[in-house]
């Protein structure tokens, strides 16, 4: 496997091919965003992982691909400042969590809830639903091969942590919570972990971390 998950702003994308589905990340704007493209090896349906920022490179990616839905993660602006851009070039359906979508710039046509699966062509996406981050903050897995799931986690899970919750401490016991039961506690160590920014990681990297976190509260 030559896919490491090491991409900059400007710079190529990694693609990873799995038997199914060929991801595609790309790290885009001026926060240093990952945006990932999930497509059908079978259909070249596409479904795009956060339109962050820099629309050209984005649809320069998809090619000759047929982008069929763009989920945001979250809320949050640095996520999304792209979506209007792609969704008009694209007709693509807008998917988001409802407790998030009131602060997207597009209507949801597609509100998504704690289970629920999104079609790629021939392939499934199931969503998972992590609160603390945002209100509406989802994850996204490709569990095929339930061995070494695919898990996107937007901005609520990264290396060497959770995501921010801005000092509430509320916030972070239900983010962690929902990490330990939904995340750690459902898929194995092989689990491979696409964040929001930066690198990749895996499950098993983490998982002896979570005491730790829990202690520094952050």
């Amino acid at each position: 496997m030559t896919y490491t998950g090491d991409v900059r702003v400007g710079g190529p994308p990694d693609v990873r091919v799995l038997p199914g589905l060929q991801i595609t990340k790309l790290a885009v704007g001026p926060y240093d965003n990952n945006a990932y493209l999930l497509r059908c090896r079978a259909t070249c349906d596409t479904v795009l992982i956060d339109a962050a920022a820099e629309p050209g490179r984005l649809l320069d990616a998809i090619g000759d691909g047929r982008l069929v839905a763009v989920v945001t993660t979250h809320r949050h602006h640095d996520h999304w400042q792209a979506l209007r851009a792609v969704v008009d070039a694209t007709g693509a359906e807008v998917i988001a969590h409802p407790l998030d979508a009131d602060a997207l710039p597009l209507p949801v046509g597609w509100p998504v809830s704690d289970g629920d699966r999104i079609t790629v062509g021939n392939s499934e996406i199931g969503v998972i639903h992590l609160r603390g981050h945002t209100p509406g903050s989802i994850a996204l897995v490709y569990d095929a091969d339930p061995d070494q799931p695919h898990i996107f986690t937007g901005d609520s899970l990264f290396p060497g942590g959770p995501g921010n919750t801005r000092g509430n401490k509320q916030d972070f016991t239900t983010l962690m919570n929902d990490l330990e039961e939904k995340v750690f506690g459902r898929f194995p160590d092989a689990a491979w972990i696409y964040p929001g920014h930066g690198r990749d990681t895996t499950l098993g990297a983490e998982r002896p971390h979570l005491g730790e976190w829990r202690a520094r509260g952050w």
